[in-house]
This record gives C-alpha cells, structure tokens and sequence, in this order.
C-alpha cells in the first residue's frame, strides 16, 4: 500500500497544481474535515488530477450528492447548491472531499461518469433529489421517484408533507404484498 496523506497535503498538492482556481474551507465544528472548493469550470481537471496524478490515485468514488444552502448563514456560501465528491484512494488509503458550487437558476455540473463508472448512479439519484444536472451523463431518467414528478424532494424549499403527491400519484401508494419477508410464508427467523 502507498503513503496515505492528510487532506492538508492534498490540498496542497491541488493548490500547486489549480492556484486560485481552488479554495479551501474548514466547515464548521470539524476540526480535521478539510473541504476543497473548486468552480465548475475547473471540477473536470480537479477530478482527473485526482484520480490520475501519482500519490493521489483517487480509484474510488465513495459518492457523488448535493447540499441544499437555503437560509444558511454563512457569508462565504454564495450559491443555493453545492455538488459534494467523496473520493477514496484503496492504493493509498486516503480520503478526501471535493465540493463545487451550483447556482440556483443554472443548476449543472460537469459529469465525472467518464472517469468513474459509479458516477452514473449517484449523479441519477442526485439530480433526482436536489434537481442538480449532470452534463455528460448518458441516463438522467429519474432513478428514485416517478418520471412524471413534478419537484425535488430534498431541496429545502421542498414541503415537509408534500405538494399532494399522495393525491396526484395514487399509483404508487398501494405496492401491494411483498414477497421474502420474514413471517411464517417468507422463510425468516
């Protein structure tokens, strides 16, 4: 196995390679959870730096998924989203946290699907929940709600209770009987 390295030194290893395109942020409360900040125009390079620069080797995308900002008090946030890259390197044994700013009325990033194929699914089931796009990626059907749904369910905007959902889409209320569970016709403990 590698050299494992702290999110310190990979943040200096992108700073010497990205400069201003990259910032660093601490969030609050954590003391050893650095997050690097990179703008969308730059995520594409980011990501394959990353994954490809020797003592890096990020081979593994742990996940891709967002972060709604709404009424959050924090003056250094200045886009309502944020796409969030959870990378692992296994040759390694380091971890680290890519975040890239989303606005609102432009709601887009570049697809990492091209240099991990797990990418496809996470960035699926992010567009699906946040409304987030994902250029470049071949499947952005919905994965989780019904394509014909009409919101996002994890903006924080979006109702608590819904917007009537249980009303507009009553064929998915009832899934009827499900099969394999536990009891006395399903085989378990």
């Amino acid at each position: 196995m590698g050299t494992s390295l702290t999110p310190e030194q990979i943040t200096e290893r992108l700073s010497k390679q990205f400069g201003d395109e990259l910032s660093v942020h601490l969030p609050p409360g954590e003391s050893a959870a650095q997050v690097a900040i990179v703008s969308r125009e730059s995520l594409e390079d980011t990501l394959s730096f990353l994954q490809s620069e020797t003592g890096l080797e990020f081979d593994f995308l742990v996940d891709v998924t967002a972060v709604d900002y709404l009424h959050f008090d924090d003056p250094s946030i200045q886009e309502r989203f944020a796409a969030v890259y959870q990378l692992y390197s296994t040759i390694h044994n380091h971890r680290f946290t890519l975040k890239t700013p989303v606005p609102e009325d432009d709601a887009w990033v570049p697809s990492a699907v091209e240099l991990w194929g797990s990418a496809l699914w996470a960035e699926r089931e992010t567009h699906d929940m946040y409304g987030i796009r994902f250029k470049g990626n071949p499947d952005m059907r919905r994965l989780l709600m019904p394509e014909d749904f009409p919101g996002f369910p994890l903006r924080k905007d979006y109702p608590l209770r819904g917007r009537g959902e249980r009303d507009a889409f009553p064929q998915y209320l009832d899934s009827g009987p499900i099969s394999g569970g536990a009891g006395k016709e399903g085989g378990g403990a």
